[in-house]
């Protein structure tokens, strides 16, 4: 079993950076691909970022490639993702996940089946 808690959210200006992180309980951090999703108003959730558990593979979205980047301390049980150069169509509801790791390639885990464990979420709106 795995709890996820965001934190970082807040108003930031366009062009402005934001932190979140999602801190892990349990033991087991370590072994799980991470992710994170964002859901704005009215949308669907949609995928963001996803690391391995080891750290070294990542994988993004289009929308936010060259812009975030997510990391992870497993001495820590803490996942980031630094948010630069943020747009206003950044704005929503920013979701952690700890998901079963693959090894078919990280770009299968953009699929929310992936993901056995979510955090409640953190928002971030970004002001024009």
């Amino acid at each position: 079993q795995v709890q996820l808690v965001e934190s970082g959210g807040g108003l930031v200006q366009a062009g402005g950076s934001l932190r979140l992180s999602c801190a892990a309980s349990g033991r087991s951090f370590s072994t799980y691909a991470m992710g994170w999703f964002r859901q704005a108003p009215g949308k669907e959730r949609e995928f963001v970022a996803t690391i391995s558990w080891t750290g070294i593979s990542t994988y993004y979205a289009d929308s936010v490639k060259g812009r975030f980047t997510i990391s992870r301390d497993n001495a820590k049980n803490t996942v980031y993702l630094q948010m630069n150069s943020l747009k206003p169509e950044d704005t929503a509801a920013y979701y952690c996940a700890a998901g079963r790791p693959t090894t078919q390639g990280m770009g299968v885990m953009r699929s929310e089946s992936r993901y056995d464990y979510w955090g409640q979420g953190t928002q971030v709106t970004v002001s024009s």
